[in-house]
């Protein structure tokens, strides 16, 4: 199974990112293996549309959960639609979120936690 824990870098002692859509990268990891790859976040400049976009690549990537720190609607529903879990009020590091999820300390949310348009705001 892979987890994706969107990061404000390429490693699991980064930070993880508070935002979805606009992250720097996204952790695709194994929480059974500790195996991973960073992937940076090619939709984080994107004028409009990067939390859809951002949903539609965690499904090419086979994702069954994403953790972070906030949501909007549009990514929302994307991953939604992909049948994917979403995690927010992630934060710390990237591996103590993994750890974290491993041991059960997270639940999925029902809703968005932002408004459209959060991460271009500079939600940090």
């Amino acid at each position: 199974m892979k987890i994706c824990i969107t990061s404000q870098g390429n490693n699991l002692e980064a930070e993880v990112d508070p935002r979805f859509g606009r992250c720097s990268y996204f952790i695709i990891a194994d929480p059974e293996t500790l195996e991973f790859e960073a992937v940076s976040n090619i939709n984080a400049q994107a004028g409009g549309g990067a939390g859809i976009q951002s949903g539609q690549l965690m499904s090419e990537q086979g994702v069954k959960a994403v953790l972070t720190g906030n949501v909007g609607p549009n990514a929302f529903q994307a991953l939604k639609a992909a049948e994917i879990d979403i995690i927010t009020g992630v934060s710390g590091k990237v591996m103590d979120a993994i750890n974290k999820y491993i041991k059960g300390d997270y639940k999925p949310i029902s809703s968005a936690t932002v408004e459209s348009h959060f991460g271009m705001k500079g939600g940090r």
